[in-house]
């Protein structure tokens, strides 16, 4: 469905709404306007109202959360926005501000805080200047226009996000077929073959990979094509202890180890040397 504007509430403005109206505003490209609304404005499908109006109703573009009971699961505009473009799973499991966020929203800080296991003054520490500014520049406007240096700006964050939702799951797609997960020196390591063509980033994505199949914690390495080169870069997962690549600097096709021993490079492509390098990095 096309919109012909997107409305949210005037005053104080917050991080929901501002991004909940990013995303509409980089999928339908319409005017921001910042007032109560109307009846008209809840029964038009064209006006998406956005975190006022006391109604959740999708098929009519209306996304408020404020109406809902006190034990409701924390849900705020911008959930209701991902939720209605299908795209929200996705988002929970890829954006790992957004569950706090959607705390933040509903519960406050001093509850989200509590969650987080953090102290109350640590919510403060972690505003950013950019937010402040962006959040207060949107709640001095009443009316963007694609143009204005705001609504461009919030144009931006949201063509970003559903960028970054869309690239990575279309890159976790491409490492659940073609990965493969080895044993090597009695540890698990994933290992990415080099394929044609070769994604941008090739090691973009192995940690969420192992995240959504439950293997984040019992991966040790990974072994990924080098971009820059025909070989490939070898890596601690999550720092795990079990490998020092400091121990391989001196083979003769490993051309790269940190001194801290974290990541290697070797031109070595084939999957038999690359198991002996493993091999002969692991600590004793």
């Amino acid at each position: 469905m096309s919109l012909t504007r997107i409305l949210t509430h005037p005053g104080g403005a917050h991080k929901d709404e501002l991004l909940a109206c990013s995303i509409l505003a980089a999928v339908h490209g319409v005017e921001i306007v910042r007032r109560e609304p109307t009846d008209d404005d809840l029964a038009d499908p064209t006006t998406a109202v956005v975190d006022v109006g006391g109604e959740h109703a999708p098929e009519r573009m209306n996304f408020d959360h404020h109406q809902f009971p006190a034990e409701h699961p924390p849900t705020c505009a911008l959930t209701l926005v991902l939720q209605h473009l299908g795209i929200y799973d996705d988002a929970r499991a890829f954006c790992d501000w957004l569950e706090p966020a959607e705390w933040f929203d509903t519960r406050g800080p001093n509850a989200t805080a509590k969650w987080l296991g953090v102290p109350r003054e640590t919510i403060s520490k972690l505003n950013s200047p950019v937010d402040i500014t962006l959040l207060r520049r949107f709640a001095k406007s009443s009316h963007l226009v694609p143009g204005d240096v705001i609504w461009e700006m919030m144009r931006y964050v949201g063509q970003d996000l559903l960028d970054y939702l869309r690239s990575l799951r279309q890159r976790l797609d491409f490492l659940a077929e073609h990965s493969e997960l080895w044993t090597v020196a009695d540890h698990e390591v994933l290992f990415l073959p080099r394929t044609d063509p070769l994604p941008e980033e090739p090691s973009s994505g192995l940690g969420r990979h192992l995240e959504a199949i439950g293997k984040n914690k019992d991966v040790a390495a990974l072994i990924y094509p080098d971009r820059r080169g025909g070989g490939y870069g070898l890596s601690r997962n999550n720092d795990h202890p079990a490998f020092d690549f400091t121990r391989i600097e001196s083979e003769p096709d490993v051309h790269f180890a940190h001194a801290r021993g974290f990541v290697a490079k070797t031109s070595a492509a084939d999957s038999s040397r690359l198991r002996e390098l493993l091999e002969a990095a692991r600590k004793p």
